[in-house]
């Protein structure tokens, strides 16, 4: 009886399943004031990051507190704090200015389908071999983006913004003159504040203090600084309902490729940060399970008038450094923040706009990875090129442009790689490398007629014109040809291909083909091929010393 084949859905295990295993009050009371401490960090930069994105600063709260919630039951990582990210801000605002918040929240849907899709195709995997140097690149660059968008508001300026950076870098400069002083004071406090906040007084966030600083300042001094309530009327409180959108075919066809960026950036952003909490804690995450609560907590937040959201590296941190033991400490950093929509939401209007700038101005500076230029620089210049290129056009033009260049360069410089490690030459007893042994030539008579070569790394597209460069070299017609597969670890298409053209035309000139030491999975795609059949299985050899023993019945006419 043939066995029934898993669901999809069979390899979904959410890491709360397994994270109340030895728990206890004391574990509980630990999640509970880790909990407690990232929903204070988290207040700021969700309203914060709320309106760098182009919604509201409500719409950022609320997405903080549906999706950690999701993700903390539903995802893959026992210590994960989802919430709106800096790495979404140049992507959701580009689609606020254009299609406005619906179009965001479609964008979001369809990101979150994504998401689910990946987890259930199991794509988690794939995600990790994206190369270092392009996620530096554009998470840099993100930095700089986040950084530069904050001045207006952190100077006091106003003028229509354009769309790219270059063009919002000439615009800064040309309204540089009517700077307010009073705004670049507040904004200068927090940023201050949230950049040099004692480590020893870090139980006090200092994002939070920031906040309290400059509202304190302006309340005092009765200063005309912007606030939440000036710009934005007054902070919503109590429950938003639940919103439908609106779709239409058209706006799926305009919103499918910012879909495709938010569901990329959140698959990476999540997977490393549960990557960092793995290295924090000695656990491991279920990367596809991750995937699947990440999209799942995307589907929900834009019902709640929220939108894109991701695991936060540095909330994340923070809530493991507080204490954090299970997925509880994420439900209490969502209560925490759901209690201050219910009780203390009038206070977050006295916030003014430039000390969000400066703690937004404050998470750009850590997040960029300057460092890692001078690594690569003094490393691989190859490394350096990818990131130094996906870095200039992120700035330059957009994410999505930056990430995909960067990926293609890094493609090409990893296949350039592979075809440098792989050679096919002429063996001969004095050239062989190993010295002793049935696979050694060292010492052996080769009989006159037969030719050996020397097959090293992958045999993939690039090295094909290796292979058919190596025969045409050799000049004269042998009668016996002995590949020595051993050092060949995958065989692609091309290579095959290059393979039997060359099979072919030796057979067709009574040249005899033998072939030793080939590994499993190489001689798999031979067999699937049927190059095996082409060339006769008793043709393939254990060692060299069996393949000299064919060869010489061979040339002998036995």
């Amino acid at each position: 009886m043939e066995k029934p084949k898993p669901s999809l859905f069979a390899s979904y295990r959410p890491a709360i399943r397994g994270a109340f295993t030895d728990y206890g009050r004391a574990e509980f009371l630990r999640d509970l004031g880790s909990g407690a401490t990232v929903g204070i960090i988290a207040l700021p930069l969700a309203i914060g990051f709320g309106i760098a994105s182009g919604a509201n600063p409500g719409q950022g709260l609320w997405t903080a507190i549906v999706a950690a919630l999701a993700v903390a039951l539903l995802g893959g990582s026992r210590f994960q704090i989802a919430g709106p990210t800096g790495a979404f801000v140049p992507v959701l605002a580009g689609i606020v200015a254009a299609h406005g918040y619906g179009g965001l929240v479609t964008a979001t849907l369809m990101a979150g389908v994504l998401l689910v899709t990946m987890g259930l195709l199991r794509f988690g995997a794939l995600l990790r071999y994206i190369p270092y140097p392009v996620i530096a690149g554009f998470t840099t660059g993100i930095a700089v983006i986040i950084f530069v968008s904050q001045l207006p508001e952190w100077l006091g300026l106003t003028f229509q913004r354009p769309g790219h950076l270059p063009e919002l870098l000439w615009e800064i400069a040309r309204h540089l003159g009517g700077t307010n002083w009073q705004v670049l004071v507040v904004g200068a406090l927090s940023l201050a504040i949230a950049l040099f906040w004692p480590k020893a007084w870090s139980r006090f966030p200092a994002a939070m203090m920031a906040v309290l600083a400059g509202s304190f300042l302006v309340e005092l001094t009765g200063w005309p600084v912007a606030t939440i309530a000036t710009k934005f009327g007054a902070f919503p409180s109590g429950f938003p309902g639940i919103h439908l959108p609106d779709l239409s075919l058209q706006m799926l066809r305009d919103l499918a490729g910012p879909a495709f960026t938010i569901a990329a950036l959140g698959a990476i952003e999540s997977l490393l940060s549960a990557t960092v909490a793995d290295g924090m804690t000695d656990t491991r995450h279920d990367s596809n399970s991750e995937l699947i609560g990440q999209g799942l907590a995307n589907l929900l937040s834009p019902l709640f008038g929220g939108f894109a959201a991701t695991g936060a590296i540095a909330r994340t941190a923070a809530n493991i450094r507080g204490g954090a033991r299970s997925p509880v400490s994420g439900v209490v950093h969502s209560a925490v923040l759901l209690l201050f929509v219910f009780i203390a939401a009038p206070l977050a209007g006295h916030i003014p706009l430039a000390t969000l700038s400066g703690i937004l101005m404050a998470v750009a500076i850590r997040m960029a990875e300057w460092d890692t230029f001078g690594e690569l620089w003094r490393g691989s210049r190859a490394d350096f090129s990818v990131m130094a290129l996906t870095f200039a056009l992120t700035v330059i033009f957009d994410l999505t442009i930056g990430v995909a260049a960067g990926l293609v360069i890094a493609v090409l410089l990893f296949v350039r790689r592979m075809e440098e490690i792989s050679s096919i030459r002429p063996l001969t007893p004095q050239s062989d490398t190993e010295y002793d042994g049935s696979n050694s030539l060292r010492g052996k008579e080769v009989p006159e007629g037969v030719v050996l070569f020397r097959f090293e790394g992958p045999l993939f597209f690039a090295a094909a014109e290796k292979l058919e460069g190596a025969l045409r070299s050799h000049g004269a017609r042998p009668k016996v040809v002995i590949f020595r597969m051993r050092h060949v670890p995958s065989i692609d298409a091309t290579a095959l291909h290059a393979l039997e053209v060359a099979f072919e035309k030796m057979r067709r000139d009574g040249v005899t083909i033998l072939l030793t030491a080939v590994q499993p999975r190489p001689m798999r795609m031979l067999y699937k091929s049927g190059l095996v059949d082409l060339i006769g299985v008793e043709h393939f050899c254990a060692h060299i010393d069996e393949a000299l023993e064919i060869a010489r019945r061979v040339v002998g006419g036995r």
